[in-house]
């Protein structure tokens, strides 16, 4: 399975989360969005649950040198939250990446002004709060993204990923309630791989996708 682009992905996973829907499994949803590459999947899902769509920034800390290798992530305020085997087989330290985390949780901070301004993020608590990204590698700023939802008290905590790495998936099952991904290769190497176009976003792509919702 392949997709054409990032909208069509979310089309796919709107249909499957309906069905959920229908089913009464996603009472009183919200969809977070990881941005960039996450808005435009997760727009088509929240139109068809007629829910309220945000972003939920999440910044990946890469290994030194080989930054697009996540070693852990950040989500908003939270902690970092670093994957101690990888840590480990690399003999990296915590201390080490300090510079790391805070050169990206400066971005992070720039983002979330960016897309949000003034405006408070969403209420999660007692609400089905559904996880949206273009995929999962490694599934470090999934795992970041969960568990800052989780700290705000939802009644449920659904993912939502058109393509994922199968082992990673395995190991977030005790993340969320609820994974939806319909494609599980076993040949996965990258997101991108899935994709005839996987072309990058801006910030103000994000921001017309959000101000679209929003007015509606």
């Amino acid at each position: 399975m392949h997709y054409r682009d990032r909208a069509e992905a979310g089309r796919r996973l709107a249909g499957l989360l309906s069905d959920l829907r229908d089913k009464g499994e996603l009472p009183d949803p919200v969809v977070l969005a990881l941005p960039r590459g996450g808005i435009a999947v997760a727009a088509p899902v929240a139109r068809a649950l007629d829910a309220p769509l945000d972003v939920l920034v999440v910044r990946k800390i890469g290994a030194p040198h080989h930054e697009e290798f996540a070693v852990g992530a950040l989500a908003a305020d939270d902690p970092p939250l670093f994957d101690s085997d990888t840590l480990d087989r690399l003999g990296l330290t915590e201390e080490r990446l300090r510079p790391t985390v805070e050169r990206e949780r400066a971005e992070l901070a720039r983002r979330e002004h960016r897309y949000r301004g003034d405006r408070p993020p969403p209420e999660l608590k007692g609400r089905t709060v559904i996880v949206v990204d273009d995929g999962l590698a490694t599934g470090a700023t999934a795992r970041a993204a969960l568990r800052h939802v989780w700290r705000r008290a939802p009644a449920r905590v659904v993912l939502a990923v058109p393509v994922g790495a199968p082992d990673s998936l395995d190991l977030l099952a005790d993340e969320a309630d609820v994974i939806v991904c319909p494609h599980r290769p076993a040949g996965f190497s990258a997101v991108g791989q899935w994709y005839a176009d996987f072309g990058q976003l801006t910030d103000a792509d994000v921001l017309d996708v959000l101000d679209a919702l929003h007015a509606r």
